[in-house]
């Protein structure tokens, strides 16, 4: 069973002294899960803000994720030193295989046992995947073991609901993480999202988080703005209805934002 918190902050597309501040703020408001990546090209500025904010390393939990590039048996491992390095940590508490990039050169099974190595040489808690499909999650089950696959880390907003990945990952006992929960931000316009908010005296943003919360999905929004990040933790206490959520469900449109070429499989 993956121990994955449900809250945390993302710092997709934050960069240089923008996610120095937003990780700094996050902290200071109680947010003490932080998600990056190697192409996130801001390893060090996140370990910088966190080396800086005094928080103990014990109370944080920290993800990355390894970039198509370092796939290999050679690469892996020594890739995920160096964001250790520059993370300032001896270890990560959970490392994602980025994206599938089925056609890179680099076999699933090689780099999914490479992960696997990380973990046994405890440079990562836990290990998973982000942007698998129900066939590729199989096949990492297959080399790994889905005891050791803690979370795939996938698209999902109130437009774009997967519920058929998601039902197969819940059944083989594989913690969801939604990314994009907001759909950058088209769905903080939507007529429902803003009527369901008006309602429960709650933001847009608010409810969809609330909404992923409820299914049972860890969310990780970003914000550079501290009032935004202050006001998105509060969606942990936001109670949705029945109706609500009905509603919510209604908007599944497959409003997919991010499937880059390559990168991506075939989705469910």
């Amino acid at each position: 069973m993956s121990n994955i918190p449900a809250f945390g902050l993302g710092t997709f597309r934050l960069q240089g002294q923008v996610v120095i501040d937003s990780v700094r703020n996050g902290l200071e408001l109680g947010y003490r899960t932080i998600d990056t990546a190697q192409i996130y090209g801001n390893e060090a500025e996140v370990g910088e803000a966190i080396a800086a904010s005094g928080v103990a390393r014990k109370d944080l939990f920290l993800t990355t994720k390894i970039w198509v590039d370092n796939y290999s048996r050679e690469k892996l491992v020594p890739s995920l030193k160096d964001s250790l390095r520059k993370l300032r940590t001896d270890e990560v508490d959970l490392t994602l295989i980025h994206w599938p990039a089925p056609n890179n050169g680099v076999s699933l099974e090689e780099f999914m046992s490479a992960l696997a190595e990380a973990k046994s040489q405890g440079l990562t808690k836990q290990i998973g995947v982000s942007n698998f499909n129900i066939e590729l999650t199989k096949q990492a089950i297959a080399v790994v073991g889905k005891e050791n696959i803690a979370t795939n880390q996938i698209e999902l907003s109130p437009y774009l609901q997967g519920r058929k990945l998601v039902g197969f990952l819940q059944q083989e006992g594989i913690h969801v993480t939604s990314y994009m929960t907001l759909a950058y931000g088209k769905v903080l316009g939507d007529p429902v999202i803003r009527a369901i908010a008006e309602r429960r005296h709650a933001t847009p943003a608010q409810v969809a988080l609330a909404w992923a919360l409820r299914l049972g999905y860890s969310v990780i929004p970003s914000s550079t703005k501290r009032e935004n990040l202050a006001s998105n933790l509060l969606a942990q206490t936001l109670q949705l209805s029945g109706e609500d959520m009905a509603e919510i469900a209604a908007l599944e449109r497959n409003g997919r934002e991010v499937s880059p070429e390559g990168l991506a499989a075939q989705w469910d």
